[in-house]
């Protein structure tokens, strides 16, 4: 049986990170938010490169050839964990870049140019493994926006980490800091074993990972308010509809008074502008418990849940007072807006959500009918 020799399983290790690194930009053109992929597929072209140049170095063994593969590991190792903590916080750290890629440079190009090529490959490894593991753990400490993947993905690049240790492990452990040759033992065998199922699965997982920040996107925009980004009238009935509300629940229902004047004097893009601020200004100094959701046109709805008597007037009156108190400027001109609102609460053998926002509704024209720029509350809460 013929074995597989090691520039044939390098020359297959470059092959999986091209296909990989096309993968990744062909996913990042259908989903162009997701700038992390991009990062990843920009990181892998050098070390594919790299690869490549490694395999020449082990059939002729010349320092330059060591010196351009280390140089090309120390751009794209960098970059991959830097996409890795773009992916968890959505920012490109040039930084971590910089530092990361001077560091593994010098560690390993330094000795290599002072005929050190065994302490040099020991760097590499060692700086390697810690990139590496830095890498995973971006991803782990992401684990809840989608665990399966992510998993996947931390464990991954942790065994590619600890294969890269055991390089570094046996290196130091024979002592040699001048080599001659590119290093020869299990280690690298396995490493290199390592690195092609590793690159297969990460591949695999960071597509399926793409996929899974797709569907969340679109569940996402299903719920929510492309205007002011609050939850939309779905979302809340989604919420809310099979919820039986008692006496410390309350729901508040806010019109924005003339609104149509709004838009017929200072334009659409005026309007857009006060459903915006308002919707701010609505959902400023909530609890977690409290749910705010943008109807439809200018109406708004706000659910308070577990609260005391008389707190939705007092919400209500104080968004009131605060966005009669805004002065909005567009195009140099400043004008006021008020808005008008409704309170309705559960009763105490509780009552579906369709009613309470019918009650609610039914206060909110009674402002509106009563001048305008004003709270109500519901009339059946008195024969409560």
């Amino acid at each position: 049986m013929m074995l597989v020799d090691y520039n044939s399983l390098l020359l297959a290790l470059g092959v999986s990170a091209s296909c990989l690194a096309v993968t990744l930009v062909g996913s990042w053109f259908s989903r162009r938010p997701d700038t992390f992929l991009l990062t990843c597929s920009a990181g892998l072209v050098p070390l594919v490169v790299g690869i490549f140049i490694y395999g020449s170095y082990v059939d002729h063994p010349k320092p330059i050839f060591a010196i351009l593969t280390f140089v090309l590991f120390f751009i794209g190792f960098p970059t991959i964990w830097v996409a890795g903590h773009q992916f968890r916080t959505r920012r490109l750290s040039k930084i971590r870049f910089f530092v990361s890629s001077v560091i593994g440079i010098v560690a390993s190009v330094g000795p290599m140019l002072a005929g050190y090529d065994g302490l040099a490959f020991m760097a590499d490894n060692v700086v390697v493994t810690i990139l590496l593991l830095l890498t995973a753990r971006e991803y782990w400490m992401s684990r809840r926006e989608a665990p399966t993947p992510l998993y996947g993905i931390t464990a991954l690049y942790t065994m590619t980490a600890i294969s890269f240790a055991l390089c570094a492990a046996v290196l130091i452990a024979d002592g040699k800091l001048v080599l001659g040759h590119a290093p020869d033992n299990w280690a690298e065998d396995f490493s290199l074993a390592v690195c092609i199922a590793g690159m297969t699965g990460i591949g695999a997982l960071s597509l399926a990972l793409h996929q899974w920040r797709q569907a969340a996107l679109h569940r996402q925009e299903a719920i929510t308010d492309s205007l002011t980004g609050l939850l939309n009238r779905r979302a809340l009935f989604d919420l809310y509809g099979h919820r039986s509300f008692g006496p410390s629940m309350a729901v508040i229902i806010f019109d924005i008074d003339r609104f149509k004047a709004i838009n017929d004097q200072h334009g659409h893009a005026a309007g857009d502008r006060v459903l915006k601020l308002f919707g701010e200004e609505l959902s400023f100094g909530l609890r977690s418990s409290d749910t705010v959701a943008r109807l439809g046109g200018e109406e708004f709805a706000l659910v308070l849940d577990n609260t005391l008597p008389g707190r939705a007037e007092q919400v209500a009156e104080r968004v009131r007072d605060a966005f009669a108190a805004q002065a909005i400027n567009i195009d140099e001109k400043s004008f006021v807006c008020t808005v008008s609102a409704g309170v309705a609460t559960g009763t105490v053998n509780g009552v579906g959500f369709d009613s309470v926002l019918r009650a609610a509704d039914k206060a909110l024209y009674e402002a509106k009918r009563n001048g305008r720029n004003r709270v109500e509350v519901a009339a059946y809460l008195h024969a409560v």
